[in-house]
């Protein structure tokens, strides 16, 4: 039995993006909002409550970031699309995002129409991505393949410890929520987290994150 109406989850932590996007939104024959998140950890609760059609979500949220509970979300909800909005244009983000399991990817610069699209297209279990970030995927992609002695080759520099750390900071997560998932002190992460830096000559998160989906450490 299908749904005559699509039911959305909107999580963003700003209120007024999200009275934004209900409104916009309410205009869409066949489209229902009915229930909304400020954070990362109740944009999942919520959708495991709800099991909603489309979660609509940004990507830099208090608690779990939007990569982490788009994983959950794919997890606990195999049957729910998730469409990202987001400022983030950086292909290390995008990439992220589809390894995640993000189904459809939108720049919050988008006009109404592009983001009526988006939302019937991934409702339609079609992908979407916004023309200014789908070049770069496809361009990421190619030139990705043929390096047989790049990031993947340098995960032989990181201990398996290493490897777990890279990935959980990958996902969006705390050093203390790190420390809680791989039952060691939060000093033990930091350490960890500066060895990753050190060993990789990586300085900002958003290069870890983009060093992980190369190496295939951050993957579906």
């Amino acid at each position: 039995m299908t749904h005559s109406t699509h039911r959305l989850v909107l999580a963003d932590d700003h209120t007024i993006v999200r009275e934004g996007l209900r409104l916009l939104l309410a205009a869409v024959s066949g489209v229902e909002v009915v229930g909304e998140a400020a954070d990362g950890r109740s944009a999942v609760q919520i959708a495991v409550k709800l099991q909603p059609d489309l979660v609509v979500t940004d990507l830099s949220m208090p608690g779990i970031s939007g990569m982490a509970s788009i994983r959950e979300i794919k997890r606990r909800c195999p049957h729910t699309r998730v469409l990202v909005l987001t400022v983030h244009r950086d292909y290390e983000y995008v990439s992220a995002s589809l390894s995640a399991g993000a189904d459809g990817y939108v720049l919050k610069d988008a006009g109404r129409d592009e983001l009526i699209s988006a939302v019937n297209s991934v409702l339609n279990g079609k992908a979407y991505l916004s023309p200014d970030v789908a070049g770069q995927v496809v361009e990421g992609f190619v030139l990705g393949q043929p390096s047989s002695t790049g990031p993947a080759s340098m995960l032989g520099k990181l201990t398996d410890r290493e490897r777990d750390v890279l990935k959980l900071v990958a996902e969006g997560r705390t050093n203390k929520e790190a420390a809680d998932y791989l039952c060691v002190s939060v000093k033990t992460v930091e350490k960890h987290r500066a060895n990753l830096k050190h060993k990789l000559g990586i300085h900002r998160t958003a290069e870890l994150v983009s060093f992980a989906v190369e190496s295939g450490v951050l993957r579906h």
